[in-house]
């Protein structure tokens, strides 16, 4: 009689296999660190971005983290601590690659819109925003948000993707300075060519991703986005190009070069947390008032979320046969914590970002390739200057190589229906065109309704949702003339 041998204890590699679901959705560790590193590269010039849009005075001169004028540092290491946190919290709770940030479009709503304001501070904004972030929260903890979303049709979900990849793709080209405002309202570089140095940094980073996928070389997104930032780094030891300015538009974005100088290392300065106040623009604005703002935040969040979450799941392969992720809700949740917990830092709403797609690209399907992108953002609150390092010139190649990959998905819509394509059309297009992935979405979700309505008995088959979201949309594109009549 012989005894089976003891069963070997499991190892943490299996262990972190089984929790995150690695093997099971036809991945690996390797390609989950590496997914995670690409989305990182992909998003950090938020550290630069953010810093720079938060450093604007409010209303009443004062400026984010107290002081005489703009806190840069301390608005980059909070937008690295809460990004990083909250994107761990997003892998280990709904394990999906998807990773968060301080929200482009909400800065600059904050920026140049509600703070200055006769009376607002920057404290009353971002009291605002952990207002919207509890109220979204508690939408998605009833139900409510998530039957928003599974109310959508699958074209509209699919038309929100294909739209995103657009937009993504738009604005890799912007950011490297391919597209530029023009004689026409864009145009191709400067005056029609692409001349300057930083143009032949994203070209070579571009052909080199999409010859490294063609020869179906992993990591190929990853490889091409270092590459491309070692030789931008050459060229600037070698031509001093400088950043870009009036007098010089050839040269790099954000007005830095890819240069290292100074202390690799730095504490952190993390003098912007706390820094709201929860219901002063209600004392300052007043009840209504605020809550329109409020609304008009929550519109952006909402949506956003919904449409980028789909695009990352469509993009992973991990939809259902509905177009839904998997524990919708736990990401919804994670993504809620994330407003809030974005204003109370005050570094603005964090919320879901389609470079996640970067990631997928590289081969993430998990939350351990989100783990792996927040644990960088922690990272880089200490090592910023390596951070700036990376250009956007040679960055944007990923977002516009993303930006096709998701555009492939346009065959899913049945172009023959009117009914539905024109509002597929419109999700597409308006997405780019008017640089805003809510508008896409409201444009969509209204004409999706009317047309519906238009055909016979079709009104009866649009959920009841839909109704109540176009008819919120409605308002969302009219709040500057609601405003105004309101006297506000």
């Amino acid at each position: 009689m012989s005894t089976a041998a003891p069963s070997a204890p499991p190892t943490s590699v299996g262990r972190l296999d089984r929790y995150f679901r690695i093997t099971e959705r036809g991945s690996s560790i390797g390609a989950e660190v590496r997914g995670g590193l690409a989305t990182f590269f992909a998003m950090a010039y938020i550290l630069v971005v953010n810093a720079g849009i938060l450093s604007q005075p409010d209303s009443t001169g004062g400026f984010l983290g107290g002081g005489d004028g703009p806190n840069v540092a301390a608005i980059a290491a909070a937008t690295a601590l809460v990004g990083g946190l909250m994107t761990i919290l997003m892998g280990v709770a709904a394990n999906y690659p998807l990773a968060l940030a301080a929200g482009m479009g909400i800065n600059a709503l904050l920026a140049f819109t509600l703070v200055q304001i006769p009376g607002m501070t920057w404290a009353d904004g971002m009291g605002l925003v952990v207002l919207e972030g509890l109220v979204i929260l508690v939408l998605v903890l009833t139900g409510l948000r998530e039957a928003v979303f599974k109310a959508v049709p699958h074209t509209l979900k699919v038309a929100i993707s294909v739209g995103i990849g657009l937009f993504i793709a738009l604005v890799g080209l912007v950011n490297a300075g391919i597209v530029r405002p023009g004689g026409t309202p864009l145009q191709l570089g400067i005056n029609g060519s692409l001349a300057g140095w930083p143009a032949l940094v994203f070209v070579v980073g571009l052909l080199l991703i999409a010859i490294l996928m063609v020869r179906k070389v992993r990591g190929a997104i990853l490889i091409g986005i270092v590459v491309a930032a070692v030789l931008a780094a050459v060229i600037e030891a070698i031509a001093h190009v400088g950043p870009k300015s009036d007098d010089n538009p050839a040269g790099w974005f954000l007005e830095r070069a890819p240069t290292l100088s100074g202390p690799l290392v730095q504490m952190p300065d993390l003098s912007t947390l706390g820094q709201f106040s929860l219901f002063g623009a209600f004392e300052k604005l007043g009840p209504l008032a605020a809550l329109l703002l409020i609304f008009s935040i929550m519109l952006a969040d909402f949506f956003d979320t919904m449409g980028t979450m789909v695009a990352i799941g469509a993009e992973a392969n991990l939809l259902d046969d509905e177009g839904n992720p998997p524990q919708t809700r736990r990401i919804l949740v994670v993504d809620s914590i994330a407003a809030a917990a974005g204003g109370a830092a005050g570094v603005s709403s964090n919320t879901s970002y389609i470079e996640s797609a970067t990631g997928v690209g590289s081969g993430a399907r998990t939350g351990l390739a989100s783990v792996i992108t927040g644990v960088a953002f922690l990272v880089a609150m200490f090592f910023s200057p390596l951070v700036a390092f990376v250009p956007f010139e040679a960055a944007s190649p990923a977002l516009v190589i993303v930006g096709f990959l998701m555009m492939t998905q346009v065959t899913e819509i049945p172009w023959r229906d009117a009914a539905i394509a024109i509002p597929a059309f419109l999700v597409i297009i308006l997405m780019p065109f008017a640089f805003s992935i809510t508008a896409g979405i409201g444009a969509g979700f209204i004409a999706y309704v009317v047309l519906a309505a238009a055909r016979k008995g079709g009104a009866r088959q649009v959920h009841w949702l839909m109704w109540v979201v176009a008819a919120m949309f409605v308002v969302y594109f009219a709040l500057g003339p609601i405003q105004d009549v309101l006297g506000i």
